[in-house]
C-alpha cells in the first residue's frame, strides 16, 4: 500500500493492516526460533507449527476482507473494461458479478459454519485450541465481503476497474 493514501485510510483498515502485520511478525519469530533450535540444538517447539498454520490461516482471509472494499482482488478487468462504452449492458454486469460475489460468499459461509460446528468439539493436538478457530476467519470473511457486496448492489455501486493496476 502506499504510504501516502495510507494516513486516509478508515481506522478499520488500519487495524486490518496492523492485525496482519502482528500474525506475520508472530509467524516469522516463531519458526526461526523453531529452525534455530532445531538445526543448532536439536530440538524444536511443536506448538510452533500450529501457532503458525492459525496465525497464517486468520492472516490470510484478514486480507481477503480488507482487500475487497479497496478493490485489490484479482479480476479480469480486461474484459469488463470493454463494455465502458456500454452502459446498459455494464450495469447488467455488474448486477452480475455482485450477485455471484454474493452467492460465493453464502457457499463459503454455508461451508465455514459447518466446519466450526465440527471443531467446537475437538482441540488441536499440542496448543489444545478448539480446531473451530481455523475455519472461523473463512466465516467471517465470507460475511463480511457478502455483505458489503450487498451494500454495493443495493447502492449500485459501479465497478471500480482502475484499482490501481494496469488493465491488461
Amino acid at each position: 500500500m502506499n504510504t501516502d493514501t495510507n494516513a486516509a485510510a478508515p481506522t478499520w483498515q488500519r487495524l486490518a493492516h496492523g492485525a496482519m502485520a502482528a500474525c506475520l511478525g508472530v509467524m516469522a519469530i516463531a519458526v526461526f526460533i523453531n529452525v534455530v533450535l532445531r538445526y543448532g540444538f536439536g530440538s524444536g517447539v511443536a506448538a510452533s507449527e500450529e501457532l503458525s498454520r492459525l496465525l497464517f490461516v486468520w492472516m490470510v482471509f484478514i486480507g481477503a476482507t480488507a482487500a475487497y472494499p479497496a478493490g485489490e482482488h484479482m479480476a479480469f478487468t480486461s474484459l469488463v473494461a470493454l463494455l465502458r462504452k456500454r452502459p446498459r449492458v455494464m450495469g447488467m454486469v455488474t448486477v452480475a458479478i455482485r450477485l455471484l460475489v454474493v452467492l460465493g460468499c453464502a457457499l463459503l459461509a454455508w461451508g465455514a459454519w459447518q466446519q466450526v460446528l465440527v471443531g467446537l468439539d475437538s482441540h488441536s493436538v499440542v496448543l489444545a485450541y478448539p480446531t473451530a478457530l481455523l475455519p472461523l476467519p473463512a466465516l467471517l470473511c465470507a460475511l463480511a465481503i457478502g455483505l458489503m457486496a450487498l451494500v454495493e448492489l443495493v447502492r449500485r455501486t459501479p465497478l471500480d476497474l482502475g484499482h490501481g493496476v494496469e488493465l491488461e
